[in-house]
């Protein structure tokens, strides 16, 4: 079965930092990426980052280049996002997915979803 666990959520002031993870299992974790999107409020689900697990290639969106940092520990099946100078619009459900390919943003295994909430 396959299992995406996302934790280190939580409540953080504007500025700070949190570090999220996704434990993956059930798959085989080098034959798939690792994404992390985030869904606000009345906002559609958009991808914030992405990690080829197989080469460690990177993608970033915009709005957090410079600010998160995507990273993969291939023994533990581990994703991380370390996001850094928080700001209020990063508000947001952070939900970790496994896709083929970072280029298409396109997930096939979901978690369940972790909330971040920066106070302003």
């Amino acid at each position: 079965e396959v299992q995406l666990v996302e934790s280190g959520g939580g409540l953080v002031q504007a500025g700070g930092s949190l570090r999220l993870s996704c434990a993956a299992s059930g798959f085989t974790f080098d034959d798939y990426a690792i994404g992390w999107f985030r869904q606000a409020p009345g906002k559609e689900r958009e991808g914030v980052s992405c990690i080829s697990t197989s080469d460690g290639r990177t993608y970033y969106t915009d709005s957090v280049k410079g600010r998160f940092t995507i990273s993969s520990d291939n023994a533990k099946n581990t994703v991380y996002l370390q996001m850094n100078s928080l700001k209020a619009e990063d508000t947001a459900v952070y939900y970790c997915g496994a896709l083929r390919r970072c280029s298409s943003w396109d997930a096939g295994y979901w978690g369940q979803g972790t909330q971040v909430t920066v106070s302003s």
